[in-house]
């Protein structure tokens, strides 16, 4: 049994200038753009800025260094950037490393993809609305064009539909600029932000983890310990941060970090040493939606920091749009979610458009900003589930730190120490439910369903399949040969292709040999069953053929990475001509053609689709799990454009499927002998 590569694939992403670059841009757009609202959610939830001292000011800088520094930096920066697959990173690549753990290993990966789409809505409608609101009130030229919350509204929607329309289009030319402006971002942050820190220096103190501890107790802090729940939304990029590692390598991550993180600590320094010095005046008393991070700038520099926000902010939201592509993408490889159209805009790396998710997240995002109306609200819904996420990861990462060289019990500590951390932040954002978290945790929780309905249906769906509905082709073998050579038989076509899964033994479902022998008998030159392999190898690209000594059977084993595009009938043809160059199949001169000395024949491809008998006898669980997976594959991508089948001839074939234990029942008629006095019916 041959295995060849299809093409080769790199996944190499050096250190480089240019490298660390394109990071700030892809990588850093959800973290970066926290700091326009994390500060004024910490004002908001303790009443105010007359509710506010410096002890408060200091402790909550201090929870914001140090949730960055334990979180972002050590949980992910230092150990999850380890856990790789083949150079990608992201909850379901993680999952592919750990999954011959545990089965049940399905489960946190699952709810921790989920939690991570549903925070997808949040992010565009809140950091959109953050950067609009910042133009509220500022005069352009001798016009305020944005006067009040409703044109707020109206303009954040515009932007977002904007941004998702352009989608379809490919976003590789206006990804080039992403990088430079986000590096200015991140520069007018620190700068702006060591402005104001240099009225006092002396808030540098806030780096002593002792003002953390103290402020969770102290009883200017009206929260408490739920405090962390707006602390939390200081890392609430770390997640992307990893799923975005394949993008631009984990060496660049390392060399741009320390560059991000340094520029937002300064930048909450700024605010606080700000926050500090007018928390007594009455002119800013008096403003009940105080944003300290637009306020502290320069008056002469306030407009050019707010429309570098906009442009921030629509940067983090097209990031979050194209990372939940990639995961979606990614899910449905992994037979998590159900099929959907891809198309690939361009040909850069990681540029696909998924309409299907394009379309949810942009009625979702602008449902989110019409139900919300203000970035506070939605400040105070935002977070809940990427905790879950991280929690997740933890859970995964658990398994992976066992893999390593590290000790066991060293592993436990550290998975420890975070799973608790985490659940304290879990625990303290769990009050942002009835804020409007429940939003958000619904979706989740609908995406878990669909992911349990479309792994566990196909899972009973298989073992519930009767075992004589599995027959050996090579039982077969005779009857295909003789099928092949039968002149009296119209040939139906030169290549006749079944996608299938060959098992162990090479079994295949009875329902493909009734297809090619009893429903119609298909006469073709070649056979082929092709099944397609996802491998953990993202960009595996490879093969194997098994002929079983003929020229007119093939088992086609294709090995395709989660982040590769199924285009079996382009695979196929290349497959065909390796094999004649190597003597195993015989040539398909046609007599009639458009090309020349053309030597490969016609496909057709068969299509084998299921649906549930009602002789079917499962528990109602089951049958309705079963019956729900079926469901949603109507309203999913078909195979043929999955399989990239568009342009090929597609024969689909209807079969019943019959699973469980069928009662043995006959059903016994006795004749009756009409009589004369019957009465009929007209």
């Amino acid at each position: 049994m041959d295995k060849n590569n299809l093409h080769p694939a790199s996944t190499a992403t050096k250190l480089s200038a240019a490298g660390l670059l394109i990071s700030l841009g892809v990588v850093y757009g959800d973290i970066g753009t926290s700091p326009m609202y994390t500060m004024s959610a910490l004002i908001n939830g303790n009443g105010g800025l007359r509710h506010i001292s410096t002890t408060f000011i200091l402790g909550s800088v201090s929870l914001i260094f140090w949730t960055l520094t334990i979180i972002t930096t050590v949980k992910y920066v230092l150990i999850a950037l380890r856990a790789d697959n083949q150079g990608e990173g992201g909850i379901f690549a993680l999952y592919t490393l750990v999954r011959q753990k545990a089965k049940w290993l399905i489960i946190p990966a699952m709810i921790g993809g989920a939690s991570f789409l549903a925070d997808g809505m949040m992010t565009p409608a809140v950091t959109v609305t953050t950067a609009i609101e910042g133009l509220k009130g500022i005069p352009l030229g001798r016009h305020v064009l944005i006067a009040n919350q409703h044109t707020v509204i109206v303009v954040t929607i515009l932007i977002l539909s904007g941004l998702f329309l352009i989608q379809r289009f490919g976003t590789a030319k206006i990804g080039q600029a992403f990088g430079p402006i986000m590096f200015v971002w991140f520069t007018a942050l620190g700068w702006f932000g060591l402005y104001r820190l240099a009225g006092n220096w002396s808030f540098l103190r806030a780096l002593n983890p002792a003002y953390a501890v103290r402020i969770l107790c102290d009883p200017q802090n009206r929260n408490g310990l739920f405090i962390l729940g707006s602390i939390f939304l200081a890392t609430t990029g770390a997640e992307a941060l990893y799923s975005d590692m394949g993008h631009v390598g984990r060496n660049n991550i390392y060399g741009s970090w320390p560059y991000v993180k340094v520029s937002l600590l300064l930048n909450y320094l700024g605010q606080a040493v700000w926050l500090d010095q007018i928390k007594i005046s009455r002119l800013y008393l008096q403003d009940h939606n105080l944003n300290p991070f637009f306020a502290m700038v320069p008056a002469h520099y306030r407009l050019f920091m707010i429309l570098l926000a906009a442009l921030a902010a629509i940067i983090a939201s097209q990031a979050l749009i194209s990372g939940s592509f990639t995961l979606v993408s990614e899910a449905t490889k992994l037979k998590i979610l159900p099929r959907l159209q891809v198309i690939y805009p361009t040909n850069s790396k990681g540029q696909l458009y998924i309409p299907a998710i394009n379309r949810i997240l942009w009625i979702l995002c602008s449902l989110v900003v019409l139900y919300f109306q203000s970035s506070a609200k939605m400040s105070s819904a935002y977070g809940l589930v990427i905790t879950i996420t991280m929690l997740m990861t933890t859970i995964l990462l658990s398994f992976w730190l066992h893999t390593t060289k590290l000790k066991p019990f060293l592993a436990d500590l550290i998975i420890g120490f975070f799973v608790v951390i985490e659940g304290i932040f879990l625990l303290t954002n769990s009050v942002k439910f009835f804020e409007g978290g429940y939003v958000t945790f619904t979706a989740a929780t609908l995406l878990v369903v669909i992911m349990v309905i479309w792994r566990y249906g196909e899972i009973y769906q298989n073992n519930n399949t009767f075992h004589q509905d599995y027959v050996s082709i090579l039982a077969y073998k005779k009857q295909l040969h003789d099928l092949s050579q039968d002149q009296t038989l119209p040939l139906y076509a030169t290549n006749l292709v079944y996608l299938t899964k060959m098992s162990k033994g090479n079994h295949i479902k009875k329902d493909i040999l009734y297809s090619i022998l009893d429903k119609r008998p298909k006469r073709a030159q070649v056979y082929w069953f092709v099944t397609v392999n996802v491998t953990d190898d993202p960009y595996t690209a490879a093969y194997s053929v098994d002929t079983y000594d003929t020229n007119y059977m093939v088992n086609v084993q294709l090995y395709l990475g989660f982040r590769i595009e199924q285009k079996v009938s382009v695979f196929l043809k290349q497959i065909v001509n390796e094999m004649m160059l190597r003597g195993e199949l015989p040539r398909q001169p046609q007599q009639y053609s458009t090309i020349p000395n053309r030597e490969v024949g016609d496909f057709a491809f068969v299509l084998i689709q299921e649906i549930l008998s009602p002789d079917t006898q499962l528990d109602h669980w089951q049958k309705h799990l079963i019956q729900a997976r079926l469901w949603l594959k109507k309203y999913t991508i078909s195979p043929v454009n999955w399989f990239g089948l568009s342009y090929s001839e597609v024969v689909l074939e209807r079969v019943p499927v019959i699973l469980g234990q069928l009662n043995s029942t006959s059903l016994r008629l006795k004749r009756q002998v009409q009589s004369t006095n019957t009465n009929q019916s007209e």
